[in-house]
């Protein structure tokens, strides 16, 4: 699926390239170039449009009455905006969510199976830098759970 590290550049106008094995891989495994974008704590999460409705089916499956639910609707669901892929590769990313993602000008697109993000690339430097420490015991988390 999404696999790597990719710098890039946002122009002028707000739009980034999107690498071509995420388009590759985008068109082979859902067959379209339609995206969900979510800003987080961090990044900004790109999603395949499909995979992002698998989402929002395990969400409406949940009590809607429950206020932990209620909240990561408010907080998470209703941030989700749709992008497309235009013809040169590029997607739109709405200067709200550059802002709060702090996408300015150089960019990291990290890969992660079923979605990647986008990073500013000081804070996914940053990022790398402090949390590659603990990749030998995530390896031990993430192989006790059959990975």
């Amino acid at each position: 699926m999404f696999r790597g590290r990719f710098h890039h550049a946002i122009d002028p106008k707000g739009r980034v390239s999107i690498p071509s094995k995420f388009r590759d891989a985008l068109e082979r495994d859902y067959g379209e170039k339609r995206l969900v974008l979510v800003p987080n704590d961090h990044c900004l999460e790109v999603h395949p449009f499909r995979e992002w409705e698998r989402i929002e089916d395990k969400v409406k499956a949940l009590p809607q009455m429950d206020r932990d639910v209620q909240k990561f609707n408010r907080l998470y669901i209703s941030r989700a905006v749709d992008a497309a892929i235009d013809a040169q590769g590029r997607i739109q990313i709405p200067p709200e969510y550059r802002e709060r993602a702090g996408l300015v000008k150089d960019v990291v697109l990290v890969g992660g199976v079923l979605k990647f993000e986008i990073w500013n690339k000081e804070r996914w430097e940053e990022y790398d830098r402090t949390n590659q420490p603990e990749l030998p015991s995530l390896f031990e988390k993430i192989s006790s759970r059959g990975v």
